[in-house]
Parts: C-alpha cells; structure tokens; sequence
C-alpha cells in the first residue's frame, strides 16, 4: 500500500489526502451533532481535536491499514467530508469504507459520487475482493446510499462496538468485486 494518498479525480470532485491546514475547513462539519452522531465520535470542540482526526488520518496510511481521502469540490478546493477504506486486511481482501460528508452538501450526490470513485479504486488498486460497511441501524440514508451503490445488507452485528459509553449495534453491508459485474 502506498504511504501518501493518491488524487482521485471524478466528475465534480477531487479525492485528496487531508493536510493539517484543512482543519478549519474540517471543523466546520467535524464539530456537527447530526454529522458525526453515527460515527462513534463525540461532535469536535476545537480545532485541536480535528488536528488528532487528521493525525489519525495519517497514522492508518504509515500502518498500512487503511487511507482517508478529503472530499473537495473541483471549484473551491475546500474539504466539505471525508471517505475511505480502514480496517485493511491484505491477506483476505478485504477492507472497511467509511464516509461522511457535511451537512450542507447531504442530498446532492456528493458522497454517492466519492464512494463510488474509491470503491472502483479498491477492487481495481489495491485488489479487494469485499468491500464492507458497518452502519449503525438508525443511519437510514447511510443504509440508502451504500444500497445504491450495491451494498447488500448481511445482517445485524450485536454490540459490536464500544463508542461514547454504550454499546452500539451495527449492520454489516458489503460488496465484493463479482457483484459489479452483474
């Protein structure tokens, strides 16, 4: 796996690697209730906390379990949400995707349009075979958006994580490389 993010180019957007000047940027949506409340992350109360997001960001690409692209619209350059693939386990194939996207930009297409991108990338770069995606029950446009994409649900995962004090149920969603043949 490669140790920087390489530039992910789609119709209107470019998938890029975050930078720590794109904190402020990040913050905007990091700091949102209603953005990070299904990603098992208490809402960013300064920018400090953003700056240990992108340093995670960071630290999964050098471990070579996973990359995090900054979603950017082609005309303005400014990071409006993230998505990629953690939890990479080369030896199975396999990786987890993750997204989120700022509230300002929902219901446009946007993350549609990036999650496609990095999952064509998954199958044909790095060589997945399953793409999965855990998404909490109550995430109901989460569910909708990975559907589309060709996510097939395969079941509730029990208490599967600890986030925030609680014990959270998640769904498992997954697609593998044979399904967007069909």
């Amino acid at each position: 796996m490669e140790k920087q993010n390489p530039i992910i180019e789609t119709k209107r957007l470019i998938l890029r690697e975050v930078t720590f000047e794109d904190a402020l940027d990040m913050y905007h949506y990091l700091s949102d209730e209603e953005v990070v409340k299904h990603m098992g992350l208490a809402p960013a109360q300064n920018v400090e906390d953003v700056l240990d997001e992108i340093e995670w960001y960071h630290s999964i690409i050098t471990e070579g379990t996973g990359i995090r692209w900054g979603i950017t619209l082609k005309d303005s350059g400014k990071v409006i949400g993230s998505c990629g693939y953690l939890n990479m386990q080369g030896k199975h194939y396999r990786a987890e995707v993750g997204f989120e996207l700022s509230k300002n930009y929902w219901g446009k297409g946007i993350a549609s349009e990036a999650l496609g991108a990095i999952i064509s990338y998954g199958f044909n770069h790095y060589q997945l075979e399953r793409i999965e995606g855990l998404i909490e029950p109550g995430n109901i446009q989460s569910q909708k958006l990975v559907s589309k994409l060709g996510f097939t649900k395969e079941g509730l995962l029990r208490h599967y994580e600890y986030t925030l004090g609680k014990f959270d149920d998640l769904y498992m969603y997954s697609i593998i490389k044979s399904d967007l043949i069909k």
